[in-house]
């Protein structure tokens, strides 16, 4: 490699830094920097540890940089950057990205960054024509609203017909008349696995744009429209709704006020929608021969098309005029200039019609035909990735996960994607992870199970979910090292890999990507793979928890749950029983809690499972703390200690002394409490679980507290808060210093106890949480400190 200084400068990154506002934004850039630097190096990013001796500062300084929680100091940033082998160029315009946002943090005004305005349309399709009669339709409904609720249009058409690319060309057009933004949803409607998007999820997804924190998103199709409706009220959006299956789908989706604009396109005719809720119908023909000619000729170029007439006519007419057929002929005529337009033409002709799913109109064939003629043209590993790439049941997938689903190492992975891309059937929409269009998706798995045997398609299912299972195991371990107990999984099978996690932000930032698929995948093992159903609902529930997405627990717990039970394993059982106990209760559901907490502490009573015995009557005892059950809530957390003790957990052991102690608390026996959290303490320290630590430094300064010792209290928090800090636990982080500001006003000093609920509420703020308005009030009391 040559030298830094030698080196050309990164255009892009370069670039980047102009859109610079936030400390978020430029705590990104640096990571990007640091992953760049692994790759120049060919190894993993260096860790926080390495940073750390590397510089002479502490690790909580490092996280705090590259997290975006603190600004560093001008001479750090520098020096920061320079060690993660930015540019000279580079280094200039990160200095003065870190200037920008000291200065917009300074500013009286400021009160931290607004949020992010919505703006999901896809980006503009290339070389639109025609449809000028209903681009009219659509901006004319768009300027007469409709009387007392929004305008709602059902565009519906054949498959391929370009319903999707004619409403994302005009939403573009008219994208500067909805201030508050645009919303895009996929709802699947017509994928053959039965893949469309459940109402619930639909909602879920669109609260989630509108950014509605997780736990604050309700349970059920019903309660969630409502706040759908709430929060679209008074704001001037467009809303496109791609791929409905019918208008029951559409539904509990639409707003109700006016003021927003709603497009939804459909294969279905969605009637119920327009006579019930007044949608105005636009019916998507097939495009005009001379508009087919014209999509032709902005994709090929005229002067080839030109050159061809009659040739162009034979596939105008062998692709029933359909865009999307149309516009696979251009691509592949794209790609290999040297072929004559008479050539492509030939090729559409005596194909077999294969593709039964769309066998229900003319057009349905040709598809297949289209499909089947770029199939044909590929190398063998390209075609067994294409048919593998039907099995897998999310949007998108990586390398690596596409490498373990076909049993290829990632480099050979790469070449035959980069095949498929090629002959577009397959997409690339950021680098790294690959995705297919849904009527190649019903195409790859119509391949798969006319040209794979059963026994080769179940391999690959295996190993694809092996690697997403592996994956966040490790995910897992890096999040809650010390989470007992440890789950065993078999070895990864020949082919098999995984994704590679340096560290907690990586591994949180896997299973935040890869989301949906895992809930989709414990789905689809729960049917025939059972085993690791069960196993890849335990190993997601760290990240639920911490993220506060109770609702997809309960989802992936049931599958554990009915898996175990189809095989009659007990200890599956039992734990799916106390996840649901422990995810109701957070939902506030607490009889459903109790219900499940009694069923799994009698299979693990019968199991002899002491530490399952104790894990559920901590669960136990957090509902009745919260039903203000205190004596009740201790009793559970004694029961706790002793099990787990017979169990030699010692993590497990601190658990239940710290909850023992906040009971105490609560019960106002503040000697004891301080107690069971300095016994605590000792062993968390010991064995290095810094999370169980932070909690009990946050009960010792509640204790404390309540006991007048409030230079101690405030010792103690200050020690939580920098462990939480450390450790990215921003929710908790924010409840200690809430409590930390509560404890300095009680000593008499308003001046401190605001700044730290300035800090619990900027926190509470990014994540979208509620108690930030609580602590507005705490800050309104402060006088002119707050």
């Amino acid at each position: 490699m040559t030298p830094r200084a030698q080196r050309q400068p990164h255009d892009s990154l370069v670039t980047r830094t102009a859109g610079v506002q936030t400390l978020t934004d430029l705590a990104g850039l640096l990571r990007a920097l640091r992953r760049r630097h692994a790759r120049e190096r060919q190894a993993s990013p260096l860790t926080y540890r390495e940073l750390a001796g590397r510089t002479g500062w502490s690790q909580t300084a490092i996280a705090e940089y590259l997290t975006g929680r603190t600004l560093p100091p001008t001479d750090r940033f520098d020096a920061l950057a320079a060690l993660l082998g930015a540019t000279a160029a580079e280094l200039g315009a990160l200095a003065t990205a870190r200037d920008r946002v000291e200065d917009q943090r300074h500013r009286p005004d400021s009160a931290g960054p607004a949020p992010v305005v919505p703006r999901q349309l896809p980006a503009s399709p290339h070389h639109f024509v025609g449809r000028s009669r209903e681009l009219a339709m659509l901006t004319d409904w768009s300027q007469r609203p409709s009387a007392g609720g929004p305008v709602v249009v059902a565009a519906a058409g054949t498959a391929g017909v370009g319903k999707t690319t004619l409403v994302v060309f005009w939403a573009h057009q008219v994208s500067g008349r909805f201030p508050d933004g645009q919303l895009f949803l996929n709802l699947r409607g017509f994928e053959p696995s039965g893949g469309a998007l459940d109402p619930a999820d639909a909602l879920r997804q669109l609260l989630d744009a509108l950014h509605v924190p997780p736990e604050r998103i309700p349970a059920g199709v019903a309660a969630r429209s409502a706040l759908l409706r709430s929060l679209l009220a008074d704001r001037r959006m467009l809303v496109v709704i791609d791929n409905a299956r019918d208008s029951a789908q559409v539904r509990p989706l639409l707003p109700a006020a006016p003021g927003c604009l709603v497009v939804v396109t459909s294969r279905n005719q969605l009637a119920g929608l327009v006579a019930t809720d007044g949608a105005r119908p636009l019916r998507l023909d097939l495009p005009t021969r001379d508009e087919a000619r014209d999509l032709l000729a902005g994709r090929l170029g005229a002067d080839r098309t030109d050159a061809e007439p009659d040739a162009v006519d034979e596939i105008v007419t062998r692709c029933a005029r359909l865009p999307l057929a149309l516009a696979v002929v251009a691509a592949r005529g794209g790609v290999n200039p040297h072929f004559s337009l008479r050539d492509l033409a030939a090729e559409l002709h005596g194909a077999h019609d294969r593709l039964d799913a769309l066998a229900t109109d003319d057009a349905g064939s040709v598809v297949r035909t289209v499909f089947s003629w770029s199939y044909q043209g590929l190398t063998p590993s390209a075609a067994a990735m294409f048919r593998l790439l039907g099995l897998h049941p999310g949007p998108e997938l990586s390398l690596v996960a596409a490498a373990a689903l076909a049993g290829l190492a990632p480099a050979q992975a790469r070449a035959v994607l980069a095949e498929l891309t090629r002959a577009n059937l397959a997409a690339e929409p950021v680098p790294g992870r690959f995705a297919v269009h849904d009527l190649l998706h019903a195409y790859a798995a119509e391949m798969a199970h006319e040209v794979d045997s059963p026994a080769d398609r179940w391999a690959a299912t295996d190993r694809m979910i092996e690697h997403y299972l592996h994956t966040a195991r490790d995910a897992d371990r890096l999040l809650l090292p010390h989470r007992e107990p440890s789950i065993a999984l078999e070895p990864l099978t020949d082919g098999g890999a995984t994704c590679p996690l340096a560290d907690r932000d990586e591994a949180m930032d896997w299973l935040t990507t890869e989301h949906h698929t895992l809930v989709a995948l414990t789905r689809l093992a729960a049917t025939g793979r059972e085993p690791l159903a069960i196993r890849l609902a335990w190993v997601l529930c760290t990240y639920f928890q911490w993220r506060g997405h109770w609702h997809d627990q309960v989802t992936t717990q049931h599958l554990a749950l009915q898996a175990a039970q189809r095989l009659g394993e007990s200890s599956g059982q039992a734990h799916a029983h106390h996840h649901l106990g422990r995810a109701h209760a957070k939902l506030s559901q607490q009889d459903d809690a109790l219900i499940h907490y009694a069923q799994a502490l009698r299979l693990f009573a019968r199991d002899g499972d002491h530490d399952g015995q104790a894990q559920t009557h901590l669960g136990l005892g957090a509902v009745f703390e919260h039903r203000g059950q205190h004596r009740t809530a201790l009793r559970h957390a004694r029961h706790a200690l002793e099990l787990f003790r017979l169990a030699r957990n010692l993590p497990g052991q601190a658990n239940a002394m710290n909850s023992a102690g906040w009971c105490h608390v609560q019960l106002g026996e503040h000697a004891p409490a301080i107690t069971a959290c300095r016994q605590a303490l000792v062993i968390q320290q010991r064995i290095g679980d810094r999370d169980g630590e932070a909690a009990t430094w946050d009960s010792l300064g509640y204790a404390e507290h309540h006991l007048g010792r409030f230079a101690e209290a405030v010792s103690c928090y200050r020690r939580a808060v920098e462990l939480r800090r450390e450790l990215g636990d921003r929710f908790y982080e924010a409840a200690t210093l809430d409590r930390l500001g509560d404890t300095q006003l009680a000593s008499g000093d308003p001046a401190a106890a605001a700044e730290a609920w300035r800090d619990a509420q900027s926190i509470l703020r990014d994540l979208g949480h509620a108690d930030a308005d609580r602590i507005n009030d705490k800050l309104a009391g402060t006088g002119p400190h707050g």
